[in-house]
């Protein structure tokens, strides 16, 4: 057994960046003694939306009875986050003992010389706690694109695609195309696809792939009906819809939460007619829901939002204008500089009386400076912008003016920061 503290290990893989492909993950599957071939996976992967629907499946899944595993990335303030079993994160004493039994197969001599990187050794970590504790469906996110992706070494029972929009040009190509082409490499022979709202020439692409491999195309149930109705408590945000003759209950905000509900309900439907599941049980339990980081109202006065991308930050500003019309916020931004930081602002310029922009702290990826994101707004418009040190610095000056609400948004890592200086540790870590 290992003798390096798990995190130690972890944390020296990540000089390995990222490494598209697949043969290094089958090879580290392959030395733990293949976890994944005794797994049930829904294989998730999109541009926007893939935790949420991920967290919602999971939530409706574990309230009809089944035991699910859930794996998700990047964590926000803890490792084990990736790794949920029944919504909770791997214990601390299961994820230090796997993660060495893994190390150590990591570093075995096998005449096939393999330098792992973080994620490809999560993957691997998360397949081998999933089979030990036995669960009945693993809900299992891609980390980005899809077929070079390392989560891409297991065979599903479904696959699902929640949309596509460009981000990550770099690896995924320039355009909605490729993109789409990437993320339908998940798309398996005769495993149904679950795909939701998306551009026609991204949809083509996905629809191609699956009917080329007798893989049957199912998109999005029919939008809601009615008016959709909102309650705000405290520490929470609840909105409510009509949807096939129930009322759907959601603590997820915004339209495109109901858009990630119609590709859930197709899912669930599927496993209705093929596992027996509980339809019912299973959308009642939806009430429960929990997803941090999006959207989420963490007092009375602060909203919290990974939204790192057009896309994402479109979503948000939908979301905040249906539950809170009109409302001017402080917004508290942070970008890396490889995202399409001025196009994000500029879908969140109307929510903002004020900007504060705080760097990233994340020492392999550069992000803006405050001073360079107080630039960038100066081109979109007059809005007053301050650059500030760090994030929880500018949070707590934010709360100090009790007339305005304040707004985090710009990057799951600037989530993060926040949520672990000023939420409760387990309320992230559980979603139960």
């Amino acid at each position: 057994m290992s003798t390096i503290p798990a995190k130690e290990y972890l944390d020296s893989l990540g000089m390995f960046g990222i490494k598209p492909g697949l043969e290094a993950t089958a090879e580290l599957m392959r030395r733990a003694g293949n976890p994944e071939r005794d797994l049930k996976f829904i294989h998730i992967a999109g541009t926007n939306g893939k935790g949420s629907v991920g967290a919602m499946l999971e939530c409706a899944l574990r309230s009809a009875g089944f035991n699910t595993g859930f794996y998700s990335s990047p964590h926000l303030v803890d490792i084990r986050e990736r790794f949920r079993v029944n919504g909770r994160a791997v214990s601390q004493a299961d994820f230090e003992t796997y993660a060495a039994e893994l190390a150590e197969a990591a570093r075995r001599t096998t005449g096939h010389d393999f330098r792992f990187t973080y994620f490809e050794f999560t993957t691997v970590l998360a397949a081998l706690i999933f089979a030990r504790a036995g669960v009945d469906v693993v809900i299992w996110e891609t980390g980005m694109g899809g077929r070079l992706d390392s989560t891409n070494v297991v065979t599903p029972i479904a696959t699902v695609i929640t949309n596509i929009a460009l981000d990550h040009q770099k690896f995924l190509g320039e355009t909605l195309e490729k993109i789409a082409w990437e993320k339908g490499g998940i798309i398996k022979p005769a495993v149904p696809l679950f795909y939701g709202e998306m551009p026609e020439e991204a949809r083509q692409v996905l629809l191609d792939r699956a009917r080329s491999l007798g893989s049957a195309p199912t998109g999005p149930a029919p939008a809601p009906t009615g008016k959709v109705s909102y309650r705000l408590n405290n520490r929470s945000a609840l909105q409510e819809f009509e949807f096939e003759g129930r009322r759907i209950r959601l603590p997820l905000l915004g339209a495109m939460q109901r858009a990630n509900f119609r590709i859930v309900y197709q899912v669930l439907k599927f496993m209705e007619s093929r596992f027996g599941l509980d339809l019912n049980r299973a959308l009642d339990g939806l009430e429960n829901v929990r997803w941090p980081a999006r959207c989420q109202r963490l007092n009375e006065r602060l909203f919290i939002d990974g939204g790192h991308n057009p896309d994402g930050l479109a979503a948000l500003k939908t979301a905040l204008n249906e539950a809170l019309p009109g409302e001017k916020f402080t917004v508290v931004y942070a970008g890396f500089c490889d995202k399409d930081v001025e196009n994000s602002l500029r879908l969140i310029y109307p929510l903002a009386a004020e900007f504060l922009f705080v760097p990233l702290h994340e020492s392999d990826r550069p992000s803006y400076t405050g001073e360079a994101l107080c630039e960038i707004a100066g081109r979109i418009g007059e809005t007053p912008c301050h650059a500030v040190p760090n994030a929880l610095l500018a949070v707590n000056h934010a709360l100090g003016n009790p007339e305005r609400k304040v707004l985090v948004a710009g990057s799951l890592y600037l989530a993060g920061e926040v949520l672990a200086a000023m939420a409760d540790r387990r309320a992230v870590l559980d979603l139960v």
